[in-house]
């Protein structure tokens, strides 16, 4: 068994989590709501303001909403360390002595047919000091994700049902 890395091991106890929704809609609409990252303040009531390249290794640079006061705001940047279109879009905070802080973010996108998928998130809060934004953080993010993920939901359904309605109008 490998040992913990005490900055960047994962403890399965330092996850936050979003329910899981399921999407009436196919994974290629979700996956385009997702990486549409200048759109994020249209439908995201989390992250509502999102710039990044989409580059592996590259920064993500994210304005998120405080949940215990909607006018309070703050500034992340973490770096993208997947993108598998339909499937997985990633970023990750590195450990740093500055901010001895790393964690990974994954939003996974499940196709249940062509027509529907799943989404869920979670945010592994890493190493030895995982255990304190847990303790701060894990049931508060997991609220916000679940948020998030909900409105994915409703805004990946929305487009899909315009799209079939100007489909069938075009028939």
């Amino acid at each position: 068994m490998a040992e913990f890395d005490p900055k960047t091991g994962y403890n399965p106890d330092h996850v936050a989590r979003s329910v899981t929704v399921e999407i009436d809609a196919p994974a290629s609409v979700v996956w385009d709501v997702l990486i549409d990252l200048p759109r994020y303040g249209e439908w995201n009531p989390f992250c509502v303001k999102c710039v990044s390249s989409l580059e592996m290794g590259a920064p993500v640079v994210m304005t998120i909403v405080m949940p215990w006061d909607t006018s309070e705001q703050a500034v992340m940047t973490e770096f993208l360390c997947a993108f598998e279109p339909e499937k997985l879009l990633a970023w990750e905070m590195h450990w740093t002595e500055a901010w001895p802080y790393a964690g990974r973010r994954d939003q996974v996108i499940e196709r249940l047919g062509p027509e529907k998928c799943s989404y869920y998130s979670t945010d592994a809060f890493l190493g030895d000091t995982g255990v304190h934004i847990a303790r701060f953080g894990q049931s508060w993010i997991s609220a916000a994700f679940t948020a998030t993920a909900r409105a994915l939901k409703a805004r990946a359904e929305q487009i899909y049902a315009s799209q079939r309605a100007k489909t069938a109008i075009n028939a």
